[in-house]
């Protein structure tokens, strides 16, 4: 098995968001939405970097691009504001099978639906244009908001992983894994287009 398409660089657009290939010329507006709020210290268990941090983690994500690891996405809202950050990583051919994560909006963008599209557009993507048989998503058993937003996209928990790796703060960290297939892809499909047409 492989991949239909190869996963690359590449533009996603929706009525809300648009996810855009990471570049450094998104840093500015990376910073800001980090600074809102002060989004990197409101939840200590987050890998959201802080803002003296975007440039390296601009440089860290280009570079597992550069190896193939990673496809990393800036995501911006209808407004052209950035909003935030997610990718595609974990991507075996063999399968094929890739992960949605590294993720993190601006406080201001949750509950506007961005999340939701950026999600839509993403397993799109990944299922009808890269032919995913699986697609990941993993959270921290302490981030309830990001279970529970999983949960509403359809995925499925397929267990925690304990004690896996640590936090900044050195506490061990548990993580919880989701998945969507394929065959329950129609039906993830159909549920977050219906929850995105409130929002015409």
């Amino acid at each position: 098995m492989d991949f239909r398409t190869p996963p690359g660089l590449v533009t996603l657009t929706g009525r809300l968001v648009e996810l855009q290939p990471l570049d450094h010329s998104h840093h500015d507006g990376l910073v800001e939405a980090v600074r809102e709020n002060d989004l990197w210290q409101t939840a200590w268990y987050t890998s959201v970097p802080a803002p003296d941090g975007i440039a390296a983690e601009i440089d860290r994500r280009l570079a597992l691009a550069e190896k193939g690891e990673m496809v990393p996405f800036t995501a911006v809202d209808a407004s052209g504001r950035v909003i935030g950050m997610t990718t595609y990583y974990d991507m075996v051919a063999e399968v094929p099978r890739l992960h949605i994560g590294y993720t993190w909006n601006r406080p201001s963008a949750h509950g506007t639906g961005t999340n939701a599209e950026s999600k839509l557009l993403l397993l799109t993507h990944a299922f009808e244009t890269l032919g995913v048989f699986r697609v990941g998503l993993t959270t921290q058993w302490v981030n309830f908001q990001s279970r529970a937003a999983i949960e509403r996209l359809g995925a499925k928990q397929d267990g925690v992983m304990r004690a896996l790796s640590r936090y900044r703060n050195g506490a061990l960290r548990d993580s919880v894994e989701f998945s969507i297939i394929e065959p329950e892809w129609p039906a993830v499909k159909a549920n977050l287009e219906a929850r995105l047409a409130k929002r015409v």
